[in-house]
């Protein structure tokens, strides 16, 4: 690819400046496949450059996490390293700043009990409970990017020859983040600004419920009385600003826990951990899922929503129009950064404290009084499409469409 190199670095500089924004003396943590060396090396330098007292690499291999899956007894599966949790919350403690660089590969548990892939994943997030806390709060900067891995970019490209896979995931990638423009940085405070402006419109008008019809859709979302709506960047507990996603087309708030009613189909199939759940609906009744059906990965979708009591609940509402960069590119990602960015969404699982007023100072069972789920689980999936139609309904019944064929109208 022309110019690789050049756009590379403007990935890494982006993703350290925008994403990060890494403070002198400040650690960092990169959590990443081992088949991106390149970015690595470039944000480790950049992260320095910025001022990093410390930078860790915690490198995964996608082939030794199937092995552990099929071979390790089950038993092990019930159980994280306390080590490696702690090292985590140490590094949060100190309010580290942590770069996740996420490449699936869609297919890599396919074959595998889904019982077995959720103990493990239930695990760890019950080890991790106080470290994903301080993320979700914006105790911590954190990032999630994407890089092409082989398996990844044959999923999306299979008609493609194998030596151009990989190039043309990059250039999809590089102009999804906007690391193709001619000034990246420039381009993300315009862009952050826009969605920054569509925040202060939904806040100001303080809307009582979404009411979504499309196919296989007809959902009734009650928001609590003090949600906030966020999108565009957050602001951590020391008043650095950061971007959880990159990219991000999205703003998003908290349901009632107990106030989501009628059924939504999903539009993408959702990768969730190396398998995939595709064409799957939810119906709820006073907030719970009280029945769910999917064509593929029903197992995996069943999993999911019996990790716990939150788990049967919604934790976040989010807009992103259907004429939007990524989905724009007409291609199925099969990876939740981007596709939950090309579509409407929602979240089966836990609330985010922020976007309730006072809620980042709040316990959680605090946060419970008010109507915000709590769950180990945070699972994004696409409901938007080009057929989707959105009324926000204010405190006096009064109607405002907001989406009209997947579009925003207001």
């Amino acid at each position: 690819m022309e110019n690789f190199e050049k756009l590379l670095d403007h990935y890494a500089d982006i993703t350290v400046k925008v994403g990060l924004n890494v403070q002198k003396d400040q650690e960092v943590m990169i959590f990443a496949p081992i088949e991106s060396p390149e970015i690595v090396r470039k944000v480790v330098k950049k992260a320095y450059e910025a001022g990093a007292r410390n930078v860790y690499v915690e490198w995964n291999d996608e082939a030794l996490t199937r092995l552990r899956l099929s071979l390790a007894p089950e038993a092990s599966l019930n159980t994280f390293p306390t080590w490696k949790a702690r090292a985590h919350q140490e590094l949060s403690d100190q309010k580290a700043a942590f770069l996740y660089i996420y490449s699936p590969n869609p297919d890599l548990l396919n074959g595998i009990d889904a019982k077995r892939i959720a103990a493990a994943q239930k695990a760890a997030a019950a080890a991790n409970k106080q470290f994903s806390n301080d993320k979700s709060s914006a105790k911590v900067s954190w990032t999630i990017i994407s890089v092409p891995t082989l398996a990844w970019s044959k999923k999306i490209f299979p008609d493609l020859p194998a030596d151009e896979r990989m190039d043309a995931l990059w250039k999809q990638i590089f102009a999804i983040t906007r690391a193709d423009a001619a000034d990246p940085e420039t381009a993300w405070k315009k862009h952050i600004q826009s969605l920054s402006d569509k925040l202060d419109d939904f806040n100001s008008a303080r809307f009582k419920k979404l009411h979504y019809k499309g196919p296989g859709t007809d959902l009734v979302i009650e928001l609590p009385d003090k949600h906030l709506w966020a999108g565009g960047g957050m602001v951590n507990d020391q008043g650095i600003p950061f971007q959880p996603n990159m990219p991000t087309e999205e703003i998003f708030t908290l349901p009632l826990k107990t106030g989501v009613n009628g059924t939504v189909a999903s539009t993408k199939p959702l990768n969730f951990g190396g398998n995939l759940i595709n064409q799957f609906s939810l119906t709820f009744k006073e907030g719970k899922i009280v029945d769910y059906a999917a064509k593929q990965g029903l197992d995996t979708l069943r999993q999911i929503i019996e990790t716990d009591e939150g788990s049967h609940y919604l934790g976040e509402v989010s807009l992103v129009p259907h004429h939007s960069p990524i989905s724009d590119t007409n291609l199925i990602f099969y990876n939740t950064l981007f596709d939950e960015n090309a579509s409407c969404h929602l979240a089966i699982g836990h609330s985010y404290p922020f976007n309730y007023q006072g809620g980042r100072k709040m316990t959680l069972d605090e946060l419970s009084t008010h109507g915000a789920n709590q769950s180990l689980m945070h699972v994004d999936f696409m409901i938007g499409s080009g057929e989707l139609d959105i009324d926000a309904e204010a405190a006096d019944g009064t109607l405002t469409p907001i989406f009209r064929s997947g579009n925003w109208v207001i």
